[in-house]
């Protein structure tokens, strides 16, 4: 059982938008004493806090199996990026699928994951019909507590120019007002906000699958 100023937290992401707010949230967060990044390369940023471990999401068995209460997962390519679909499902599904059976190995409290708004199974769109498959598998991967957070537009500034998003932003931040009711899940958030939402999330310990958007991100 854990006490105050003792959690560690576990990140796979952290160098992306979500996940270096996620990072220098929790770092700055007393309730927690270690943050564990994992992935192929090392943020920038160094901190007591941080120990890294460079992993290949394909055989993250590798891993010892870590004292974390908490995993946050903000892994995310886009096809575009990836170069192909096939890749792109291997960040997406794969590696986040991979993750999600590690973390329950160690017996985490919680698991949380960026999925997207509209993600669904049988979608025929690639992009949300990947992300609908992962949501499914990670409820039937033995955690504890998942929640699952599905935000549109993300806004922030990422490491690299992302055309398509930025035109996005710049046509829907302004109308973001005209987007109520069942539009309102439809409305850019900042990643920032997305972070805190993700953290307050992880303190949940009721044995349950948590899926919000919309306003619940807010």
């Amino acid at each position: 059982m854990t006490t105050p100023n003792t959690k560690q937290a576990l990140i796979a992401g952290a160098t992306g938008l979500v996940g270096s707010h996620l990072l220098q949230q929790l770092l700055s967060d007393p309730r927690y004493s270690v943050i564990h990044l994992v992935g192929r390369r090392a943020p920038q940023i160094t901190n007591p806090k941080i120990v890294f471990h460079p992993c290949n999401f394909s055989n993250i068995e590798t891993l010892p199996l870590l004292d974390i209460q908490e995993v946050f997962c903000a892994l995310g390519t886009t096809i575009k990026k990836a170069g192909t679909k096939e890749k792109f499902r291997e960040v997406d599904f794969d590696a986040v699928v991979n993750l999600a059976r590690y973390a329950a190995l160690t017996g985490c409290d919680h698991f949380v994951v960026v999925s997207s708004v509209g993600a669904t199974p049988r979608s025929r769109n690639f992009y949300l019909r990947t992300k609908g498959q992962m949501e499914q598998r990670l409820k039937n991967s033995g955690l504890q507590n998942l929640s699952i957070v599905r935000p549109s537009l993300l806004i922030g500034k990422r490491q690299e120019f992302r055309l398509a998003e930025k035109m996005g932003e710049w046509l829907f931040k302004p109308l973001a007002f005209l987007l109520r009711g069942k539009l309102a899940k439809y409305r850019p958030i900042e990643a920032a906000h997305l972070a805190q939402t993700m953290i307050r999330l992880a303190q949940n310990r009721i044995g349950d699958t948590f899926i919000v958007e919309g306003d619940g991100l807010r």
